[in-house]
């Protein structure tokens, strides 16, 4: 589900939930933002009874109830819709506890931290390590790039950003136009995937390769947003991971540890050179790009020309 249309129900059942009458339509209309900024009446009527209809599907009880005047009011009882007694064993406080523990930066450190005192207070006690068995552990996303926040926010806001990003086989950063749909970790590195106005495709990008700052658009985006922002498949495609191939390259001895995990071959060569099986896909070039110096690809040739020709691109920026 989008963000916005998320945060929209969010409000309409904040609205519902938080008064003590009915509130027509034209009263709710006002109060939500979304539904201000929603055009026609029959635009607004439209989504407003979309909206309605998807609360009462995810469990909500709407009231519809009629004033002595004929106009039609909407209510949820706290009553009708207070859930049940929370209870948890040991194991899913524990394994809840350890969840909530895992952000410790940005300003969802603040959140978390909320969040497992309300865990403690439906189960959680605070002689139970969150950790278990695995308490030598310390679990965290990390959050260094300082283009975190800001493309966190203008995700969950949806404003486009500008910011410059330097590709791995580029000598110098180019200015990005982007509609910021989702960010993900994976492996160690955030990624944001988004719609890129100026090659009109979508494109994901790593933080750690986004130089200065993050700035952001005024203005609605161009390109719809999918339902399912599939970063990780994504990345791990350009990476090789999806592999349907396979490449024996030269490496420098004690280099590459990324390859070797990677390799299902590796062979001493001598003269401080080892030789592996590496299986591959999509992106496998660019990759190899970043070892420079270390790593020699034996073949596919088609593949040792992409490396090559990579190589020569950045030799001449």
């Amino acid at each position: 589900m989008a963000i916005a249309k998320a945060e929209r129900l969010m409000n309409l059942a904040l609205c519902l939930l938080g008064t003590r009458r009915p509130l027509s339509k034209r009263e709710l209309r006002e109060s939500i933002e979304a539904y201000l900024e929603a055009g026609s009446d029959d635009s607004f009527n439209r989504m407003f009874e979309r909206d309605k209809d998807d609360l009462r599907e995810l469990g909500l009880v709407i009231e519809t109830v009629e004033s002595l005047d004929g106009e039609i009011g909407y209510l949820a009882r706290r009553d009708s819709n207070r859930l049940p007694p929370i209870t948890l064993d040991a194991e899913e406080a524990a394994a809840l506890g350890l969840a909530a523990k895992v952000w410790q930066q940005a300003r969802l450190a603040g959140a978390a931290s909320g969040a497992l005192q309300k865990l403690r207070a439906a189960g959680l006690p605070e002689d139970v390590d969150p950790y278990g068995a695995h308490s030598a552990l310390e679990p965290r996303i990390p959050v260094h790039e300082a283009a975190f926040e800001p493309l966190m926010l203008a995700c969950r806001d949806r404003r486009p950003v500008v910011f410059d990003y330097r590709k791995a086989t580029a000598a110098r950063p180019e200015s990005r136009n982007v509609e910021p749909w989702a960010l993900e970790c994976w492996r160690g590195h955030w990624y944001l995937a988004g719609f890129d106005r100026d090659r009109g495709a979508e494109r994901v990008f790593r933080l750690s390769r986004i130089t200065g700052r993050v700035r952001s658009r005024s203005g609605s985006y161009t390109a719809e947003v999918p339902d399912v922002v599939t970063v990780r498949e994504t990345v791990a495609s350009w990476a090789g991971e999806i592999a349907d191939r396979s490449a024996r390259i030269r490496l420098r001895t004690g280099a590459g540890y990324p390859l070797r995990a990677k390799a299902t071959a590796v062979r001493e060569l001598g003269d401080g050179w080892d030789e592996l099986d590496i299986p591959y896909g999509h992106g496998l070039d660019a990759w190899l790009v970043e070892f420079g110096p270390d790593v020699v690809v034996l073949e596919p040739a088609e593949l040792r020309a992409d490396v090559v020709d990579r190589l020569r691109a950045v030799a001449k920026g």
